[in-house]
């Protein structure tokens, strides 16, 4: 193949493939441009109406350490699975 061929398909496919690199990275802008716009146009978030405060009723706090020795008794066998459910009961309800 002549030089002057090589050189000008060697060129051809240069151009090529930095165009489809424009092509892609200007979507991508686009892309970009689209999103922003859609952000922009969404309308705000609406407030909702403050709840009136009422005293917190907050649950009894878990006594975990007082649990996981309840589960040690019943894995030992001194405790059976009914005496476990009864206390574990007892110490969720507080």
């Amino acid at each position: 193949m002549p030089r002057m061929l090589r050189r000008a398909a060697v060129l051809g496919a240069t151009a090529h493939v930095a165009s489809k690199r424009g092509q892609a990275r200007g979507a991508e802008a686009a892309e970009q441009q689209a999103a922003q716009a859609e952000a922009a146009q969404a309308p705000p978030p609406v407030a909702a109406a403050p709840v009136p405060a009422e005293a917190p009723v907050s649950p009894a706090p878990v006594d975990y350490g007082q649990l996981t020795k309840l589960k040690e008794l019943m894995d030992a066998g001194v405790l059976t699975q009914e005496e476990f459910d009864a206390e574990k009961a007892k110490v969720l309800a507080g």
